[in-house]
């Protein structure tokens, strides 16, 4: 890289960073004065003059102050921002909160509280993807006379339950034999995948009982198909409004896309980062009219799974790339 190149780099960062701590335009003046650029007034002019040109920068209105472009935060994150480790108490505190959660569902939610408060921004976190969920084990518990309680365990440590009307109830000792045989035939099992072998072992039941096995199958195959469903776990929804000034339009539009799950799912389909790595998606990047003012942080967690932070593209990328990796890198060696 040319010196010069090197040169506007440094000056587009101070840029940056001065936009995002001031949201005010940043003039040559403002950035001699906080930075130790090494260089003349008319150089720093003359560079942020090459740097409009190059649509890095633009001017908001007649004062002398330049904001960066979509396109500058897009080479700030690709060519200059550094991003800092979490210090020691950060990390113990991120370990700490993360290791004590009991189960998925649990972690997920800790995660994602987690990332909007360190960041200030809305946190999202994608369920394990469909592959990871397999049936570690059925459990059914006779709760009343004609109510059953269905629960499902995932290898990944997700519960989910249902109570279910019986009308062809049973003995308690007889459910527990059910379970015993459900288990044989589902453990291991895909929770997209267990209509099959729930069939064949209806055909082992003798007739008398198949309606009470019936039931009952219907109802673990319902709990399972809710589990399969990709879903999105959000928190720090209102760090958007705190953030309305910086959407020049109505900030409404975007609260509308962060209700729609599948707008969500379509941005972490679009995602191609492997567990620990960070990808960075900014304005039109984000292919909907209603984020073009916005940026995406995100990471994987496990395979086909992520989780990201989503604000303002006048957002603090080095702290938010750090703390994404971070809390995923966590969270990947929890699941492990």
């Amino acid at each position: 890289m040319r010196d010069t190149d090197a040169r506007k780099l440094q000056i587009l960062g101070a840029i940056v960073e001065d936009y995002v701590s001031t949201r005010e335009p940043v003039g040559s003046k403002s950035l001699l004065d906080r930075h130790e650029l090494g260089v003349s007034a008319a150089t720093v002019r003359n560079d942020m003059s090459s740097l409009e040109e190059e649509g890095l920068i633009h001017q908001p209105h007649t004062s002398a102050g330049r904001i960066p472009t979509d396109k500058g935060y897009r080479a700030f994150v690709d060519h200059v921002a550094t991003v800092k480790p979490l210090s020691a108490p950060e990390r113990r505190a991120i370990g700490t909160l993360l290791e004590d959660s009991g189960d998925v569902e649990e972690l997920l939610g800790r995660t994602v509280r987690l990332m909007a408060q360190l960041t200030q921004q809305v946190a999202m976190v994608q369920y394990p993807a469909r592959r990871q969920a397999r049936i570690r084990h059925v459990e059914l518990v006779k709760v009343a006379d004609s109510l059953l309680l269905v629960v499902l365990i995932t290898e990944a440590g997700r519960v989910d339950q249902r109570t279910v009307p019986v009308f062809a109830a049973q003995p308690a000792e007889y459910y527990v034999d059910l379970r015993d045989q459900l288990n044989r035939a589902i453990s291991g099992r895909e929770v997209t995948d267990l209509t099959a072998p729930v069939n064949d072992l209806l055909e082992t039941i003798p007739p008398a009982d198949r309606a009470a096995v019936q039931e009952v199958a219907d109802a673990l195959v319902s709990l399972a198909a809710t589990r399969a469903e990709d879903r999105i776990m959000l928190a720090g929804t209102a760090n958007i409004a705190r953030s309305a000034e910086d959407f020049a339009r109505n900030v409404e539009p975007l609260l509308d896309v962060l209700e729609e799950q599948l707008v969500l799912m379509r941005l972490f389909t679009e995602m191609h980062a492997s567990p620990g790595s960070v990808e960075v998606r900014i304005g039109s990047e984000l292919h909907d009219r209603a984020l073009h003012q916005a940026a995406l942080v995100g990471a994987g967690y496990g395979a086909g799974s992520h989780l990201a932070i989503l604000g303002p593209s006048r957002m603090d990328y080095a702290a938010g790339i750090s703390t994404v990796q971070a809390i995923a890198r966590y969270v990947s060696r929890y699941l492990e």
